[in-house]
């Protein structure tokens, strides 16, 4: 695990704009297409309006990315609270990445058949995952919430220790609302999980999560932790001002 610490949120998204442009570049030098997953949110919103823009749309091979999203709420494309319709509105509407290649969870059918069509889809993608040296994606963005939560795995809800299923659908009964996500299964196979978390709101959590006792019940961005990949926390100061050790 690396912790890259910047000032605030905007040295953050300026910093981690090079490394994902690094990283794909890299990657991409050994094979032929790069799976990305994508953070909801308002962390990343920053990161994703730097790639839309010069120097750096100019640096990614978009013909050659393949996106997919962590999770979503189970509202509109229109809606404002859609991960999918940010994801839009600061990157995708901005860069040369063919549809065929940009993978939403869809919420215009019912919620279930929905995470059954999404894992159909990555099961396309990772079709042998189960060797000993495989992985699925290539780089999985993820956001944390105040209470630790991340993806749609929130505290107390079984969705969290999920083992089989890539992608659940669950009623969030705090938020009364339908969400999609996928699981600890599929994003600890990924070659590289990025998490994004910035504000001292996050401090207490950021600090269960990596120096506290394991309960992921409680805090349930302790159960990502890629087998045979890279885990990177990318934090502004404020985030990490509880943590014993930087």
């Amino acid at each position: 695990m690396e912790i890259h610490i910047y000032k605030d949120n905007d040295a953050l998204s300026r910093a981690l704009a090079e490394w994902v442009t690094r990283y794909i570049s890299d990657t991409l030098q050994s094979q032929d297409s790069f799976t990305w997953v994508l953070s909801g949110g308002n962390t990343p919103k920053g990161l994703y309006e730097l790639l839309a823009a010069p120097p750096y749309i100019e640096k990614i091979q978009w013909n050659k990315i393949h996106l997919f999203w962590g999770d979503e709420r189970a509202v509109p494309f229109d809606d404002s609270r859609n991960n999918a319709k940010m994801a839009y509105d600061t990157l995708l509407n901005h860069v040369p990445v063919p549809s065929t290649q940009i993978h939403i969870m869809r919420t215009d059918i019912p919620p279930d058949k929905s995470a059954a069509e999404y894992e159909q889809i990555l099961h396309q993608y990772f079709r042998n995952l189960d060797g000993p040296s495989s992985t699925s994606f290539d780089l999985v963005l993820l956001g944390m919430g105040e209470d630790g939560h991340t993806l749609s795995l929130f505290p107390g809800t079984e969705v969290v220790h999920e083992s089989q299923a890539w992608v659940k659908a669950f009623f969030l009964q705090s938020q009364d609302m339908y969400r999609i996500t996928l699981t600890k299964t599929i994003v600890n196979a990924s070659r590289a999980v990025a998490f994004l978390t910035t504000g001292s709101n996050k401090s207490m959590a950021l600090k269960q999560v990596l120096e506290g006792p394991l309960d992921p019940d409680l805090y349930p961005s302790q159960v990502i932790k890629p087998q045979r990949g890279q885990l990177h926390w990318f934090v502004d100061e404020a985030a990490v001002a509880k943590l014993s050790k930087r």
